[in-house]
């Protein structure tokens, strides 16, 4: 009996060792690793902002883009974390704290977690999938420059319910008509059924609902300007979620990510980034690098030729 419990509990005793392996690794990681450059298997990590709201820039040629701002509040790095899948593959994530909260509104566990980061309690606490070299030591603060202005992102955010509303407003139908044949149901879905066959509504019919209240993803925005004073980006276009809530912003994943790997496996080296940007801060970047760049750093416009000039 003592040989079949010794063998009952050696595979919880391997996890168990396996686990602290794995966390003393994550926590060194970023500390051994020395930081290299950005390359274009690399995968950084990403920011947690707050949307202030929306305004206007006018770029070289005059012509006016629609802005929304994005402001970090205190965005700290809280842990490393280093994790085996089933098929026995190492996941590594750098997980984010921002916007500071007050210790008496904290829970006792998220107090010592963020005692251990020896960080200030938090509001939300996310993490970002990387690859192994773009671990950040524990504490660190991120800032503004993360981002480079002309590189493309992808916010995610809850997005702004709507509550339950008709077919018009959430999948866009035309209505019936709006003068002769029609009784006060000008705006109804019209016929949802079919004949004795199928005899049912198919399912995903399209019919009036709740909108909106959904985690939504707007990808491929252009990060026009970057304030590193006050931490501000701005993004080109409309994100997702009401204003003061919080987003996730990335490097976005078609336009920059994939599209990287892409020219690179070809040698299209030089479209590896778009286009008027050098390099990426890596592995992230800090408030320290801030300090030695401007105060505001715009992107050019990727306009030709000016909107008011006609074209011949």
């Amino acid at each position: 009996m003592l040989v079949l419990r010794s063998l009952a509990q050696t595979p919880h005793l391997l996890i168990q060792q396996c686990c602290r392996q794995l966390n003393t690794t994550a926590a060194n990681l970023a500390n051994t690793v020395p930081h290299s450059k950005w390359t274009a298997s690399s995968l950084r990590t990403g920011l947690i902002a707050r949307k202030r709201g929306m305004t206007a820039m006018w770029d070289d040629n005059g012509a006016r883009v629609p802005i929304t701002v994005l402001q970090l509040e205190n965005c700290q790095v809280t842990a490393n974390i280093v994790t085996l899948r089933p098929d026995r593959s190492e996941y590594h994530a750098v997980q984010i704290g921002a916007s500071d909260r007050p210790s008496r509104t904290t829970t006792a566990q998220m107090k010592g977690h963020f005692r251990r980061a020896r960080v200030p309690p938090k509001y939300i606490v996310r993490e970002f999938p990387v690859t192994p070299d773009a671990h950040i030591p524990v504490g660190t603060t991120l800032s503004a420059v993360h981002f480079v202005p002309g590189q493309y992102v992808d916010v995610t955010a809850n997005s702004i319910g709507k509550g339950f509303q008709g077919v018009m407003k959430r999948w866009n139908f035309r209505g019936l008509r709006a003068s002769h044949g029609v009784s006060i149901s000008h705006r109804s879905a019209g016929a949802t059924g079919a004949h004795q066959d199928p005899g049912r509504v198919w399912p995903g019919k399209k019919m009036a609902g709740r909108l909106g209240g959904k985690r939504i993803t707007t990808q491929n925005l252009t990060v026009m300007r970057v304030d590193t004073d006050l931490d501000l980006i701005f993004v080109k276009g409309a994100v997702p979620g009401a204003d003061d809530a919080h987003v996730l912003v990335r490097d976005a994943k078609k336009r920059l990510v994939t599209l990287a790997k892409t020219h690179q496996a070809v040698g299209a080296y030089e479209k590896v980034l778009p286009k008027g940007v050098d390099d990426l801060p890596f592995p992230a970047g800090t408030k320290e690098l801030a300090q030695n760049l401007p105060a505001v750093i715009e992107a050019r416009s990727k306009r030709v030729t000016s909107p008011f000039v006609p074209r011949e």
